[in-house]
């Protein structure tokens, strides 16, 4: 009988079963906070266990709407985003945009040789310097269709914007989500360390860039290898980006795209200059929403049908992201996360600094499973993984370069709003996108055991 593969709502409904059925085999357990700088931090030697909350049936049942009220920024922003992006593709300029790209793909070796490389740095870019995670989503409606233009799937369409932002976020090195914050827990001064962090930035881009291009160049031979061949017949049929509808672009749709470029840019100077996230990201869109539809010379009831269109198709992303929050919500509510953080400390331990290096990145990978979100994970971990650090024989420095590299597995964990938000999305179910990303999780796992090496070696602070 051929094994069935679950699609991402069983999946996830799935590990939300299992989590509640840990509740009631993990003991709880709490750390107790200290103010340092008047900011609350963990003290790691407060840890005591409590009363656990053991998650039932009930509990079960209502995690889900738990997630989508824990989740409701993310929810929102990504139903603005898809009815703005809609908009944006009613005025036909990512049609014409596309079409573009894709006649010099196919006349240009330049242009097909530097595609990938140029747009996977300048996403890695976004990741490593200005924290970008989310705001990597908008950008799958328009890698995707143009993936399948250009003879490549879907994919590569998601790999683009969605993978290489989030290895640059984990191989940072001006990040203020998840270096600034580490360090700043660590005591230690912020963004230092910045030489060898443009080394591990530059590496992990690199690899990225040479398994895209070796992947894609498999896909353009022979488009059946894709584990997503199937699903992309379909969507090429529903597509209006064809190769064979050659028409010009307009000046309309230059300016429309041209106005897409400043907001983008826009976007990128609020969230560095100015700290923008999620609710100013969401109106500069619905602005952007309706500046295009003014250029685009749509009526207000084309204008309002695209956009209701746009988010409709995005209901079952939401319902996706809400359930990866309920996750979350019932291991929380059971105060076991501390005592699993707790468990694992000990670990850490051994006479060799390289070892204990390697072994708190792996910890730190486990824990990314639980908590994916670079902020809270380095308020949970740094404040007892520092500490930790001194103890072993490491820098804390070395402790913060671990706890960024463990953040490696999230664009295939299932736990996380943003990878299946990201997969719906793109309409690639969660397992067959696991299995794509299996040998490059291995390759990205060697390669931060092998860069944690150098820093235990030169004492790197």
């Amino acid at each position: 009988m051929k094994l069935r593969i679950p699609n991402t709502f069983v999946l996830l409904f799935l590990i939300l079963a299992m989590i509640a059925v840990a509740t009631w085999l993990v003991p709880g357990g709490q750390y107790g906070t200290v103010l340092v700088d008047g900011k609350p931090r963990i003290d790691p030697a407060s840890f005591h266990y409590v009363q656990s909350n053991p998650q039932g049936f009930v509990a079960l049942m209502m995690a889900p709407i738990k997630g989508f009220k824990e989740a409701a920024q993310i929810i929102g922003f990504v139903l603005i985003v898809g009815g703005a992006f809609a908009v944006l593709q009613k005025t036909e300029a990512l049609d014409a945009m596309i079409r573009s790209v894709a006649r010099a793909h196919t006349h240009s070796a330049f242009v097909r040789a530097m595609l990938i490389p140029v747009f996977v740095t300048i996403f890695s870019l976004g990741g490593a310097t200005f924290g970008m995670s989310e705001e990597s989503i908008p950008f799958v409606l328009i890698f995707v269709p143009l993936a399948l233009a250009l003879g490549y799937d879907s994919v590569i369409g998601v790999s683009i914007p969605f993978l290489s932002a989030q290895v640059g976020f984990a191989a940072a090195f001006l990040n203020p989500f998840n270096v600034g914050v580490a360090q700043n827990i660590a005591g230690i001064e912020m963004f230092s360390g910045v030489g060898y962090r443009l080394i591990v930035w530059f590496v992990a881009t690199a690899l990225t860039i040479g398994f895209l291009m070796w992947y894609a160049a498999r896909i353009k031979q022979d488009p059946t290898r894709s584990p997503t061949y199937a699903l992309d017949i379909d969507k090429r049929k529903e597509s209006s980006a064809g190769l064979d509808d050659l028409t010009g672009m307009t000046l309309t749709h230059a300016t429309v795209l041209l106005l897409f470029v400043g907001f983008m840019a826009a976007m990128v100077v609020g969230v560095i200059k100015y700290g923008w996230y999620i609710n100013e990201i969401a109106a500069l869109f619905l602005v952007m929403a309706i500046v295009v539809g003014v250029i685009g010379r749509l009526d207000s009831d084309a204008f309002v049908g695209a956009f209701l269109h746009g988010a409709r198709d995005l209901v079952g992303t939401a319902l996706v992201i809400a359930l990866a929050r309920g996750t979350m919500i019932l291991a929380q509510d059971a105060k076991i996360i501390d005592t699993m953080l707790h468990s694992l400390v000990p670990l850490v331990q051994s006479a060799n600094p390289v070892f204990a290096a390697q072994k708190m990145f792996v910890i730190q990978t486990v824990i990314n499973f639980f908590l994916h979100s670079g902020t809270g994970q380095a308020a949970l971990t740094m404040p007892v993984m520092a500490p930790l650090a001194d103890l072993v024989g490491i820098t804390r420095q070395t402790a913060v370069l671990a706890f960024q590299l463990g953040e490696l597995t999230l664009p295939m964990i299932p736990t996380s709003g943003v990878t299946v938000g990201v997969l719906a999305l793109a309409r690639i179910p969660w397992l067959t996108w696991a299995k794509w990303m299996v040998p490059l999780q291995l390759a990205y796992f060697v390669m931060a055991l092998l860069l944690l090496i150098p820093p235990c070696l030169m004492n790197w602070s």
